[in-house]
């Protein structure tokens, strides 16, 4: 009954808005191509690689020692909840840019162990997918896409040794070549980008970032930690009162359960988590105003954005930039008259 009803919430919502948003930069109001990107609406997604984990790949070396140890004893148990509980996306990497999503949350790292220079995703687990092989696909993606510009925000790195932060550099610089823009670009605009056939943003969240003019330094994300949507939302808000950074902030609309709240839920997983909280979610994200005033936002970064109208609901947001602009043009020639 559960899976059922969990069916039709997702269809549902899937139903809602069938609008096409593969070409949404593309398609933005030529009024809007001079806004910075970092003003602008921008749907993302959040651990965006983790709908290819490895349910019986090794726990990622960051995890404690007690729960290699429980993983091990009650491997039966841990792993299907450690899946459960670590997806955050059911579409593929490919699909997520056809829904609109254009900042991809990835998590990097090297297995332990492995001889090789091959680099992986991680959610507590490893994925199936290699990174080179997803960033290939990303590339291909945008050659049939020329105006959409995504922003790849790397992190985590973990096990990356010296020697292989220089090999994936490299390999980034291969794979998306002239699409990358250099971080010497300060105002990054639409028109600006087009103009000059830059397509990636890639952020990396790493020192190694410094001596590189292809790689943008870390993107801040707004992580509230909370299971609750209301939990969320006021960490959300307690933010923006504090005021957004300048350049490029990520506003993380996902929640979170720890593991007292997942071992207390056995039958529950983040979708339904997700889905369950999403009416709460949704009034609160349709109130956002992007921009560059402190109590705007830029990027906000979802999970399983395919169940629900995350994407429709970001972009169309950006309307309101258009009313702004429309108003002061207004105000302004008040003014002279």
């Amino acid at each position: 009954m559960k899976n059922s009803a969990l069916s039709t919430e997702i269809a549902m919502y899937s139903d809602e808005d069938q609008q096409n948003y593969e070409d949404w930069m593309a398609s933005l109001p030529e009024e809007l191509w001079d806004v910075p990107l970092s003003s602008l609406a921008i749907p993302g997604s959040h651990d965006a690689m983790s709908y290819s984990l490895d349910i019986n790949s090794p726990l990622i070396r960051s995890e404690s020692d007690t729960f290699r140890l429980l993983d091990g004893i009650f491997y039966c148990l841990t792993r299907p909840a450690i899946y459960r509980w670590s997806t955050t996306q059911e579409k593929g990497i490919v699909e997520q840019l056809s829904e609109g999503i254009r900042y991809f949350d990835l998590r990097i790292a090297h297995k332990p162990y492995d001889p090789s220079n091959e680099l992986y995703f991680t959610h507590v687990i490893y994925t199936h997918l290699t990174v080179v092989e997803t960033l290939r696909a990303v590339a291909s993606w945008l050659e049939s896409h020329s105006k959409e510009v995504v922003i790849l925000a790397c992190s985590h790195f973990e096990g990356l040794t010296e020697k292989l932060h220089e090999h994936f550099i490299f390999s980034l610089k291969k794979i998306f070549g002239s699409k990358l823009c250099p971080r010497k670009e300060t105002v990054v605009t639409l028109r600006g980008l087009w103009a000059l056939g830059y397509q990636v943003l890639l952020s990396y969240d790493d020192q190694a970032a410094a001596r590189q003019q292809v790689l943008w330094p870390g993107i801040p994300y707004w992580w509230a930690n909370q299971n609750t949507a209301s939990g969320v939302v006021s960490y959300l808000d307690w933010q923006k009162d504090m005021g957004r950074p300048d350049g490029f902030f990520v506003s993380g609309l996902n929640l979170t359960a720890d593991r007292s709240y997942i071992a207390l839920h056995p039958h529950q997983s983040l979708q339904t988590l997700t889905l369950a909280n999403w009416k709460e979610l949704r009034p609160w994200l349709e109130e956002q105003v992007p921009g560059s005033h402190s109590n705007n936002l830029n990027i906000i970064a979802g999970d399983f954005i395919g169940p629900v109208p995350f994407c429709p609901l970001v972009i169309n947001l950006n309307r309101k930039l258009l009313r702004k602009q429309k108003m002061d043009q207004r105000t302004l020639k008040a003014e002279e008259d």
